[in-house]
């Protein structure tokens, strides 16, 4: 009897032992992908555009592929393109490409869905850096810039021209030359000292199109009339102190006046007449400014900058925050409490401003500038301070997030993700620096400003930078601050095939729209064509789809901090931590994931490129 049992308890713990591997096999194997896409070439690089449509580099062609499906929807082939090269034009179905054909350069707005050239223009050399659009007026102002390209290091100048086109028909209306040289930011940094890569302007704030005329911020503050070009108004200072990204704000306005900074100072100008209507001087760098409905612009001095020779986050102050009375320029309040380092600004009421310094978080008084509350947050290198849905103060960097009640001080929840493994420090600096980031392109720096107070930042204008598609940039803070806020705007203005549809813009489409019809390419070079190969109605419900993922994406707010970590016991991955809780909703193992991985929220997807191919992975839990 005794044996018999013995021998059952021996069957027993052999099944059980059994089942215990078989699953830590399963658990342990990599992700099976939803999709993979093979190309005819290594993958140089990849994008999302806010339409959900992935645009893919190779050494050979570019692709554009359906992010929700991977079906190819066109392919141009005989191209070889950086990064900089192609750029998606915000609020429309276009794509912008730089193109070398020999000695002959030009620059080619295509339909993002079907691969046509809809306009092109030979008056142009360089990659396009940054945009700025007003779909109002058919207006695009590009900046490009000559021969990019070099080893990542601090210095890397180059001069810049700013070309306007009437968005329909690509007519250059005029041209403007930047005085002298800027600095420029590398788009990734490596261990390998003569490795060459891209440079951007990154570093700078877009253009802005407003009140008909075109706004640029590079060698100081430019005022051009939209239409013409002639200059209204110039300032030149430094704009960024040197060899640092991003130290002056991204400018502010309301209904009669556009707020910048330069120099330490803040200044008023007239949106009429464009003249300076007050300056507020010696306030140090001033790199965020939040302008509230009670007209009071909030400016946070001194912060944490990335270093344009290593990528590496410096801290420059002094630190604190000031509150001046928007329509007079009087310093109402200094505060300098924030003697160890500063992160980005929030309001978790009408009355409380929250920032963190390297050691606490702290809690001051919107009227008197007194500080109310100071707490120990204990986050390695705080980058960034956010309010959730709950209303409480989020604490994060890239290997930890915490929240706190903002009446108490209590700490709510915390979670801490240690990137894994001591090899290659730089590639998993990077891919840490990039899942901490990737939370930003969402829009979630719109939870830093509580319900009811509304920024006076509406305008006719939709600004690009690739910032907010690349995110290489490590300094947490800076994508705190300014990337989300344009990233997908309400507006849409079609252009190519999708312009045939009526409706485009709304949540629901009409089933007996006028569907397209797919004329043929205007180029040789554009084959693969997905619309080709379906019947009209097929070609409007593919559309439709585009339309879907845009409106989901200009409502979604950001819900996941991700950190890459190891899994424990499953190997190295993606934990994604939900702010509103401090729940882990997401495990998804990669061994080996690209550094520039991108995740789509709207479908629950993360794309990472390995040679030639393309993986799309589920990402579980999410899709809410």
């Amino acid at each position: 009897m005794s044996s018999r049992l013995f021998s059952n308890a021996q069957n027993l713990c052999g099944r059980s032992l059994l089942l215990f591997l078989v699953l830590f096999s399963i658990n342990s194997r990599a992700a099976d992908a939803e999709w993979s896409a093979k190309f005819d070439g290594s993958v140089r690089f990849y994008q999302m555009t806010e339409l959900g449509v992935l645009v893919i580099g190779t050494e050979k062609s570019l692709y554009a592929v359906g992010g929700e499906t991977g079906e190819v929807l066109w392919r141009r082939k005989g191209v070889e393109l950086d990064e900089t090269d192609v750029a998606p034009v915000p609020g429309t179905d276009l794509l912008l490409l730089s193109l070398q054909k020999g000695s002959k350069a030009l620059v080619e707005a295509v339909d993002l869905f079907t691969g046509d050239a809809l306009w092109q223009s030979d008056k142009v050399q360089g990659s396009v850096m940054q945009m700025a659009v007003d779909t109002n007026a058919n207006l695009l102002a590009a900046v490009f810039i000559k021969d990019a390209k070099g080893t990542a290091r601090e210095g890397f100048k180059r001069r810049a021209v700013v070309h306007v086109f009437d968005l329909r028909t690509g007519d250059e209306l005029w041209d403007y030359k930047i005085e002298g040289e800027i600095e420029m930011m590398p788009v990734r940094w490596s261990d390998d000292k003569d490795a060459k890569t891209e440079y951007t302007l990154d570093n700078y704030h877009p253009p802005l199109f407003l009140d008909g005329r075109l706004y640029l911020f590079y060698e100081g503050v430019a005022s051009l009339d939209a239409r013409t070009g002639e200059e209204r108004q110039r300032e030149k200072f430094r704009v960024n102190e040197e060899g640092l990204a991003l130290t002056e704000a991204d400018p502010v306005f309301d209904e009669r006046v556009i707020y910048t900074s330069g120099r330490g100072h803040v200044r008023a100008i007239s949106r009429d007449t464009g003249k300076e209507i007050w300056e507020a001087k010696d306030l140090g760098l001033t790199p965020e400014m939040i302008l509230t409905a009670n007209d009071v612009l909030y400016v946070r001095t001194g912060g944490q900058f990335t270093h344009l020779k290593d990528g590496e986050t410096v801290a420059r102050g002094p630190y604190g925050v000031s509150a001046i009375d928007a329509r007079t320029g009087k310093v109402l309040w200094r505060y300098k409490g924030a003697d160890k380092g500063i992160t980005n600004l929030a309001l978790s009421d009408a009355s409380t401003l929250v920032i963190a310094d390297r050691d606490d978080l702290i809690l001051v008084d919107t009227a008197s500038g007194k500080r109310r509350a100071k707490v120990s947050h204990k986050i390695e290198d705080a980058a960034f301070v956010l309010i959730n849905e709950r209303g409480e103060a989020v604490v994060g960097g890239r290997n930890e997030v915490a929240s706190f009640d903002t009446s108490s001080g209590e700490n709510v929840w915390r979670v801490r993700y240690t990137p894994p493994g001591r090899g290659l420090l730089k590639t998993i600096a990077a891919i840490a620096a990039r899942a901490a980031s990737l939370y930003f392109r969402y829009g979630g720096a719109a939870t830093t400003v509580f319900r009811g107070v509304q920024l006076a930042r509406v305008a006719t204008s939709l600004r690009w930078s690739g910032l907010t598609s690349r995110l290489s940039m490590p300094s947490l803070t800076s994508l705190a601050t300014t990337s989300a806020r344009d990233y997908v705007a309400q507006r849409f203005t079609p252009f190519g095939i999708s312009s045939r549809l009526r409706g485009v813009s709304s949540t629901s489409y009409n089933v007996n729209a006028i569907r397209p019809r797919v004329s043929r390419p205007s180029s040789k070079d554009v084959d693969e064509r997905l619309l080709d190969r379906l019947d009209p109605a097929n070609q409007f419900e593919k559309l439709s789809r585009f339309f879907w993922h845009r409106d989901r994406l200009a409502s979604l707010r950001g819900r996941w901090m991700y950190f890459y970590t190891d899994l424990r016991g499953i190997g190295n991955g993606l934990a994604g931590v939900n702010i509103h809780d401090g729940r882990t909703d997401i495990r998804l193992r990669l061994s080996d994931p690209d550094e520039r991985f991108i995740t789509d929220e709207t479908t629950g997807l993360l794309f990472t490129s390995k040679e030639n191919r393309l993986m799309a992975y589920r990402i579980t839990g999410s899709g809410g």
